[in-house]
């Protein structure tokens, strides 16, 4: 199993977490785990297929508890996507686990023809995606899976931002008759959404935060940044944001991007490549509709990537409290651009 992941937040972002009564929750891999495990009880037909990731994917006490419904093929994943491809074809219902790096790079053409063309409903769940293995270095990294699965028809894309959304997405993903990828970090995450919190339709993003004057759409691990942003952007200099989550990256909400085109700029932010992912997205839905709103993506941008852990990589590209604040303050600086 993978070392614990290290703190994201700042200190400052932290003590502005409390004061805004957030909480921290656990590792989505772990909930993601839980939940699959809870659904795998009540259902035989379900089946996960590893690749030698049961540890990192806390999958462990799932095979201990229905051995019979995990399948291991080792460091083989185009094996993984070939097996889970037939026996989803076969009728069952298959979770395929393995790193985000590996299984969006090594297996893509498995995924590509043997899952979406062929329309085999199985549930590729990415692991460790992004920077979450930090120092292992950019062989290690999933910062190309976004835009490699959106260039592929028939597959839906979550990438949850909690340990609720994870939820929501898990179930989802057991509902989908289709292909769909489920997009999880290693770190543990604020709570941003209470346990009675209204069930999304599905591809929906969710306002966290009213504002006008700029609006963050931010998807996974980036959106409690997004949101500690524009809690520091009110404190400190009197600017409103607004804030979205963005777990559904296919479909995306068309609706709320050009809702939050409202605001004076909108600022996209992902932990993946600025080429290919959500940020891309909305700036083709946002040109195409003839929005003229001040834009930037925040992300990593196209160079060699820094490295350090996930909270180093994330402070020198910008994707965090204070980070996200700056690139507001500059955007807002500019001269007003509005459609």
């Amino acid at each position: 199993m993978s070392a614990p992941a290290p703190s994201m937040f700042s200190p400052a972002a932290l003590e502005r977490a409390g004061e805004l009564g957030l909480t921290l929750g656990r590792p989505n891999l772990e909930v993601f785990a839980e939940t699959v495990l809870a659904a795998a009880q009540q259902d035989p037909r379900l089946l996960v297929v590893t690749s030698d990731s049961r540890g990192s994917a806390r999958l462990v006490g799932f095979a201990g508890a229905l051995p019979a419904q995990l399948i291991e093929v080792g460091i083989a994943e185009q094996n993984l996507v070939g097996i889970a491809a037939g026996l989803a074809d076969a009728g069952r219902k298959v979770f395929a686990v393995s790193p985000a790096c590996f299984l969006a790079a090594r297996a893509l053409e498995q995924i590509k023809n043997d899952v979406a063309y062929s329309n085999n409903p199985v549930k590729l769940v990415g692991i460790s995606a992004g920077v979450s293995y930090g120092a292992l270095g950019s062989t290690h990294h999933s910062l190309h899976d976004l835009a490699a699965l959106r260039a592929i028809n028939n597959i839906d894309i979550l990438v949850p931002a909690d340990n609720t959304e994870t939820r929501w997405a898990v179930r989802l993903a057991l509902l989908a008759d289709k292909p769909v990828y489920l997009r999880f970090g290693k770190a543990p995450l604020f709570n941003l959404h209470s346990n009675a919190a209204a069930y999304p339709e599905p591809g929906k993003a969710l306002k966290l935060r009213e504002g006008t004057d700029v609006a963050f759409v931010a998807t996974g691990e980036t959106v409690a940044h997004a949101l500690l942003a524009a809690a520091e952007l009110a404190a400190a200099d009197g600017i409103s944001c607004q804030v979205w989550s963005v777990p559904s990256i296919r479909p995306l909400d068309t609706e709320a991007v050009r809702a939050a085109a409202a605001c004076d700029a909108l600022i996209s932010v992902e932990e993946h490549m600025v080429n290919g992912g959500l940020g891309e997205a909305c700036a083709a839905l946002l040109l195409e509709s003839g929005c003229r709103t001040r834009f930037r993506r925040v992300g990593i941008p196209d160079e060699y990537t820094v490295t350090g852990s996930q909270s180093d990589i994330f402070y020198h590209y910008g994707i965090s409290m204070e980070g996200l604040a700056q690139r507001a303050r500059e955007l807002l600086s500019g001269d007003r651009v509005r459609s």
